[in-house]
C-alpha cells in the first residue's frame, strides 16, 4: 500500500482533530528523522499510524489485541489509556498487514516508551509530544530538547510523563520507568566520556 493508502484508511477511523494530529505527527516524524538519521519513510507511515486505534471501542481494540496474540499485563488490563498503542500495533500486524517490527514498536511504545528503543521508536515518542498542534505548558521546552538531541528530549518526555500521572496519582508503566533509567544511564555515560 502507498502513505495515501494508509492516510485513507485511518483518516475514516478518526475525527478531523485527531487526522490533523496525525499527519503533524507524521511530519515531525520525517523532520526528526532526517536530523538524526532514522528511516524517513518508515517515520512518515508510523507517525500517520500511530494513533490508528485511539477512538477504536474498547470491545474492538482488546479484540484487537488478542487475535495478535499479544497478553496485556495486570497493569496494562486496567489502564485503557495504554490501550490505543498496543491496539494500534496489533491493527497495523493483523488488518493492515504491517510486519517490519521497527514500525510496530515505534507504535506500540509512542505512549511509554521503553528501555532499549530503537531511533524510530524514539523519534516516533519525540514527535507525538512536539507535533506542531500540541499546546500544553512545556512544549517550547521539549521542542528545544529534541532540536538538541533524542536523548534530551526522551528524558524530557519521560519527566513530563512520570511526573504528570504521580501528581494524578495514576498508575505508571514499568516500560516508562525502564525507559527513562535507560535514557538517563545513556546520557551519563555520554556526559561523562564529554569530560
Amino acid at each position: 500500500m502507498t502513505l495515501k493508502e494508509y492516510e485513507e484508511i485511518i483518516e475514516k477511523r478518526m475525527k478531523a482533530g485527531r487526522f490533523k494530529h496525525s499527519k503533524n505527527v507524521a511530519k515531525e516524524a520525517v523532520r526528526l528523522a532526517k536530523k538524526y538519521g532514522a528511516d524517513p519513510v518508515k517515520a512518515e507511515l508510523a507517525g500517520i499510524l500511530h494513533d490508528a486505534t485511539k477512538e477504536t471501542p474498547d470491545a474492538e481494540q482488546l479484540e484487537l489485541i488478542e487475535r495478535a496474540g499479544i497478553v496485556l499485563t495486570p497493569l496494562e488490563r486496567c489502564t485503557r489509556k495504554l490501550w490505543h498503542a498496543i491496539s494500534g500495533a496489533a491493527f497495523v500486524q493483523v488488518e493492515l498487514g504491517i510486519t517490519d517490527p521497527e514500525i510496530i514498536n515505534a507504535i506500540r511504545y509512542h505512549t511509554t516508551g521503553r528501555a532499549g528503543m530503537s531511533l524510530l521508536e524514539k523519534v516516533i515518542f519525540i514527535a507525538d509530544f512536539t507535533s506542531a498542534e500540541r499546546d500544553y505548558e512545556g512544549v517550547d521546552r521539549m521542542r528545544k530538547a529534541a532540536d538538541k538531541s533524542l536523548e534530551e528530549a526522551m528524558l524530557e518526555g519521560m519527566s513530563f510523563t512520570i511526573s504528570d500521572l504521580a501528581q494524578r496519582r495514576l498508575a505508571i508503566a514499568p516500560d516508562t520507568f525502564m525507559g527513562y533509567n535507560d535514557v538517563a544511564i545513556v546520557s551519563s555515560v555520554k556526559d561523562k566520556k564529554k569530560k
